[in-house]
């Protein structure tokens, strides 16, 4: 059954029902920064957290007490789907963006604890500009995971967020992307870039969830190269279902495509915002 897409940039509002929670995300339509909606993307990851949660690595038996930070989280949407699977979550962004986002992670932690808070991890909010040294220092890294979605759009943001990633980074850290495709010169840069630093894989859209999905959205998982090269020699490539090949596509797969969107100003805001039909269906 598809259903009318929420996130249109134009609601005040966003409801979304995720891992048994009523959620609730305000956005600000009025805003010039693009952190302050939600885009799809988002959605799709916290929804793909959803449907693969029963076992294997993104359970909260595995992830229970994980060190997790988004990038570029805007409205809190991908970072709230860690947070409800028992993970510690560091939802960052611009200082612009830190008020809204803090009303949201209040409103829907209050939820969250009145149902059932036995399962919540934790989250909270925290300024973190790319390339800012003291920024990525008072977030503790390394983390477990660091996530993101529609965080880059334009080819200057493309080191200074390399370069953060890595610096919040340990040996064992994967890395869990969301975005969708708008910039092809981007797109080919921001995959060579990745692809010289990480294990790349892509998610198989038979691992999302069957509404929440769309031809141009892509979930990456992404980890450290030596760590790959050490599974291989071991033959656990393809042993373990909580592996990184299990469900994922070739890393040189021709539908890997390049992380864009909110998280930073943009000056053309309304040609962006026009990239998600207001009355469409997500899975269309």
């Amino acid at each position: 059954m598809e259903l009318d897409r929420l996130n249109t940039p134009t609601t005040f509002e966003m409801p979304l029902e995720v891992l048994g929670h009523e959620l609730q995300f305000s956005q600000d339509p009025s805003s010039k920064h693009l952190g302050t909606t939600v885009w799809d993307a988002s959605l799709v990851l916290a929804k793909f957290l959803e449907r693969n949660c029963r076992k294997g690595r993104f359970s909260p038996a595995k992830l229970k007490g994980k060190r997790v930070i988004e990038l570029g989280a805007g409205c809190g949407v991908s970072g709230f789907g860690m947070a409800l699977l028992g993970c510690d979550v560091v939802v960052t962004d611009q200082k612009e963006v830190l008020p809204l986002l803090q009303r949201n992670v209040e409103r829907n932690v209050s939820r969250v604890m009145q149902k059932s808070p036995e399962s919540f991890g934790s989250i909270k909010v925290s300024e973190l500009q790319w390339g800012d040294d003291s920024h990525i220092k008072a977030v503790d890294p390394p983390f477990d995971y660091i996530i993101g979605t529609d965080v880059v759009y334009v080819e200057h943001l493309l080191e200074p967020l390399l370069q953060t990633t890595l610096a919040l980074s340990g040996p064992r850290t994967t890395i869990l992307l969301g975005y969708e495709i708008r910039n092809t010169q981007v797109h080919e840069k921001m995959l060579q870039m990745w692809k010289e630093n990480f294990d790349v894989k892509t998610v198989s859209k038979s691992k999302m969830d069957e509404t929440y999905q769309h031809p141009s959205i892509q979930l990456f998982i992404m980890g450290s190269k030596l760590s790959a090269e050490c599974r291989e020699k071991s033959g656990q490539a393809t042993s373990g279902k909580d592996d990184l090949e299990i469900g994922m596509e070739d890393k040189n797969s021709e539908e890997n495509v390049v992380i864009e969107g909110s998280g930073h100003v943009e000056e053309n805001v309304e040609d962006h915002a026009k990239s998600i039909p207001q009355n469409g269906k997500l899975s269309e």
